[in-house]
């Protein structure tokens, strides 16, 4: 489906790692990693501006959208991982999330 882009496990993302989330609203509230950037796949481009000059990791719920994110990241010459099984893979490697309410976070 898409070129080969660089691609990480969630458990093997450095704590320090710039985290880009490209879902939806409602899938950011119900949880995300705190202190992820939240710009959703609809307005990256037009958002791209926000994002720091530094290596990505980009995540979705469970990959697809954060691949095309990467895809375009890398063709704008920008180091950019997608993180494979997304959240759904975060959330399995026991990683940290929080929601936008404080309620237990879950991946929607």
């Amino acid at each position: 489906m898409f070129a080969q882009i660089p691609t990480t496990a969630a458990a093997a993302v450095p704590a320090e790692a710039v985290l880009v989330d490209v879902r939806e609203q409602d899938e950011w509230d119900a949880g995300h990693v705190d202190g992820a950037l939240h710009i959703p796949i609809g307005e990256f481009t037009a958002r791209i501006d926000e994002v720091p000059d530094a290596p990505l990791y980009v995540l979705c719920r469970v990959g697809g959208r954060s691949a095309q994110v990467v895809q375009y990241l890398v063709a704008q010459g920008r180091e950019a991982f997608n993180v494979d099984g997304g959240m759904f893979a975060w959330e399995a490697a026991g990683r940290p999330m929080v929601s936008s309410s404080g309620d237990g976070a879950f991946v929607l």
